[in-house]
């Protein structure tokens, strides 16, 4: 009796661990049939909204979103990262990657556009009300870093552009991405900064007091490109379909991005 006992105890272990191998291999085939989406941190919020429908008509598909500054997600990229999708918010990091053999031709497009303003802590808002007032009422001001984050880089021009430059430069609190100078303002700790439009919607007490004159800096483009390296070409592709269509350029304008495709 013991042995039967003993035996009907080695069988139920048995099962158990090939029925967890078997729940591990299913877990990794569906994590390994996701798409690797790498996107600017400026675009969160709408594209967490974006994978909310399209997972409704493709209940199927996983998407998976790997945030952070352009510059960082490059180098990721070349350095071999798993991404089927990445989604810049400046030109110079896709052209980088072209020029590296590292998207693949015909996929890349210009997806949306944005704009440059200049938001302003809520203790200042009465004494800086545009750029004119940064030279002598700013303090500290803070952008992303020029040399990784696109928003840094149009902020850098803008400056260049307006003749503030030489006076801020000085006075300058680098941050890692977009995302850490809304921080920086809402909390008070710099004076002001620039951002793009689209991220301004997340201020909780700073405010936004001046955009950015057309000719102030390049065009902000955002730029979308599948990669040779991509595991998953055809569900990159579908779903960059999707980005394109008239219903994610209302989604990506009610963040205040301007779409360049979808009929807007």
């Amino acid at each position: 009796m013991k042995k039967r006992a003993g035996l009907f105890a080695q069988i139920v272990l048995v099962a158990t661990v090939l029925i967890a191998l078997l729940l591990a291999g299913v877990a990794s085939a569906a994590e390994s049939r996701a798409i690797e989406v790498s996107a600017a941190i400026s675009l969160k919020n709408a594209l967490d909204t974006l994978k909310e429908i399209y997972k409704r008509n493709h209940p199927n598909e996983e998407i998976l979103f790997n945030y952070g500054a352009s510059g960082m997600l490059q180098k990721q990229i070349e350095e071999g990262a798993p991404v089927d999708l990445f989604i810049s918010a400046g030109k110079k990091q896709m052209d980088e990657l072209a020029s590296k053999g590292l998207i693949i031709p015909g996929t890349r497009l210009d997806l949306l556009g944005n704009e440059m303003v200049l938001i302003v802590a809520k203790e200042k808002k009465d004494s800086i009300r545009s750029f004119a007032d940064l030279a002598e009422k700013a303090h500290s001001f803070s952008i992303g870093m020029p040399e990784s984050v696109p928003a840094g880089k149009y902020a850098k021009e803008t400056l260049l552009s307006l003749k503030l430059w030489d006076k801020l430069e000085k006075r300058i609190v680098y941050a890692k991405d977009v995302r850490q100078v809304l921080t920086y303002v809402d909390s008070g700790n710099v004076d002001a900064g620039l951002v793009y439009l689209s991220d301004a919607d997340g201020l909780k007490s700073a405010v936004v007091t001046a955009t950015a004159a057309k000719g102030s800096h390049s065009p902000i483009v955002y730029p979308m490109a599948a990669l040779k390296s991509a595991k998953h070409q055809k569900g990159a592709r579908k779903f960059m379909e999707f980005l394109q269509s008239p219903e994610a350029a209302n989604i990506f304008a009610k963040y205040r991005f301007k779409p360049l495709t979808g009929g807007k």
